[in-house]
């Protein structure tokens, strides 16, 4: 039997190595409730990579970055994180009251490697000419009336994965006729460009580098910021915009790089294959880019820039240069109050071609003035809590010449086509007006009622009158050739009403 001085000796032992035990326990279970901690946020958080930015004529800015931030403060991040997620681009305000920006906060569904995308667009338009053979001509979002139509059903989404991106957006319904016909590209070469993309609105992949505050490189067709207004009906603040955006890019084909040099900025150079076109028109491919600067929550200012193209089809001298710039202002939010928000914005554009038959500046020896000029403005006010919206605006152009003014589709005309009825020769008058008041009931972030009256005007026959602008036995010979005994109705006059369901999850 051992002594008892021995037994305690060894009782005290066993305690102590028992209690260093028990310390050394609890400082491996802080380590990994540390390490969970620090592995789990990457894990939820479906957008590791900078927030997208595709866009809108328009600047189409995703809300990723907004949704980054407020995931973050619902959940214990760590201080590193919590910085990370600050420093991002634009991700220090709420942007959702931008026209041209989906007002969506927070997706449907998510993952880490993909995000999907739904968007329906469905109209009823009510044309007070009451054209015989239901068609609208000169407008990129409005194309039947006295129907139901569906202008737009998009699925797709956003892939992400590490640093690699990319996005895909089909387009079903009217757009797939109608965008490819506004495009004369197809018409140099084989292989039908127009018939090949006319599916797809958003078909690009690239590349993230985690470079100063973020580095992008993207490819494939993404959508123009020309023009402010979105190609997607869903993110705008009216449903028919005004001419500045509806006669100006919805996409371009190309190479975009998008450089973060801070959180508030972004510069963006494009080479692409033309304006607002699948293929090259010439030889020459086109220039661009974009300036994006937001010094708050309640300003946004983008400069866009084109130029070098040669964008008219079979004329390889005709040179164009565009300048789009846009500034929008949230003047008023208490949200608190009846009316909780008003903001507006501003774009003005202007540009030229010069060469081949053409002058920039007046009628010279070098052809006559072939150019472009023009502005829109508008209003929102939004009530109680953002349910309903109420927009007011317009604008004018002056494009002589008629490069960028769109084709009727008189017997099928098309950009390649062209009409012997209304005619694109150099020196040719246009110009055109419009104003449109826009109500919105929003009762969820997916989903608008919109209801909106339009009045456009033209100083010349442009618009469709009760004649309608189809040959009474339909399209008759090549698409828009001379029909005999055939003259469409045209008006300098059009009034309508739009009613939309917009949806996009």
């Amino acid at each position: 039997m051992a002594p008892a001085g021995a037994a305690d000796n060894s009782n005290t032992a066993i305690l102590k190595e028992l209690e260093q035990m028990r310390a050394r326990i609890q400082q491996l279970e802080a380590q990994l409730k540390a390490q969970s901690a620090a592995t789990a946020a990457p894990e939820n958080d479906s957008n590791h990579s900078l927030p997208q930015i595709a866009g809108t004529p328009t600047a189409n800015l995703s809300t990723a970055g907004t949704s980054e931030v407020q995931e973050g403060a619902a959940r214990a991040v760590s201080p590193a994180e919590t910085k990370a997620a600050s420093e991002e681009p634009f991700a220090f305000a709420d942007w959702t009251w931008l026209n041209g920006n989906p007002r969506t906060k927070t997706p449907a569904f998510d993952s880490k490697f993909f995000t999907p995308e739904i968007r329906t667009d469905v109209d009823y338009i009510y044309d007070f000419a009451h054209p015989k053979d239901d068609s609208i001509g000169g407008s990129s979002e409005v194309f039947r009336s006295n129907e139901v139509q569906v202008t737009q059903l998009g699925v797709g989404g956003d892939f992400h994965y590490e640093n690699v991106r990319a996005r895909l957006m089909t387009q079903f319904g009217l757009y797939s006729e109608t965008t490819p016909r506004n495009d004369a590209s197809p018409g140099r070469g084989q292989w039908n460009l127009d018939n090949a993309y006319r599916y797809l609105s958003e078909a690009w992949g690239g590349y993230h580098w985690d470079a100063l505050h973020g580095v992008n490189v993207d490819a494939g067709i993404f959508l123009s910021y020309i023009g402010l207004f979105s190609y997607y009906q869903f993110d705008n603040w009216a449903y028919q915009p005004s001419y500045v955006s509806s006669n100006t890019p919805w996409f371009f084909n190309g190479v975009r790089v998008q450089v973060f040099p801070t959180k508030k900025l972004k510069i963006e150079p494009w080479l692409i294959n033309g304006w607002q076109s699948y293929g090259k028109f010439n030889s020459k491919p086109g220039l661009g880019g974009q300036i994006l600067w937001r010094p708050n929550g309640s300003v946004s200012i983008v400069l866009n820039n084109y130029g070098l193209g040669t964008d008219t089809l079979g004329n390889r001298n005709r040179t164009r240069f565009h300048t789009d710039d846009s500034i929008e202002v949230k003047y008023y939010d208490h949200p608190e109050n009846m009316l909780d928000k008003m903001a507006f914005s501003f774009t003005g554009d202007a540009g030229c071609e010069s060469g081949g038959g053409v002058s920039c500046f007046g009628n010279t020896k070098g052809g006559p003035k072939q150019s472009f000029l023009g502005y829109m403005i508008y209003n929102r006010f939004w009530f109680h809590k953002n349910l309903y919206g109420l927009t007011f605006g317009g604008g004018q152009i002056n494009n002589p010449g008629r490069y960028l003014v769109l084709l009727p589709p008189i017997n099928g005309a098309t950009a390649f086509s062209g009409t012997p009825y209304f005619t694109e020769n150099p020196g040719d008058p246009y110009k055109a007006w419009d104003a449109s008041g826009t109500f919105d009931y929003m009762p969820s972030q997916y989903l608008t009622f919109r209801w909106e009256y339009n009045h456009r005007a033209a100083n010349v026959p442009y618009f469709t009158g009760s004649g309608g602008i189809t040959p009474a036995g339909g399209n008759t010979g090549a698409a828009g050739s001379f029909v005999s005994g055939f003259t469409p109705d045209l008006r300098k006059r059009e009034n309508r009403l739009n009613m939309a369901i917009l949806v996009k999850f």
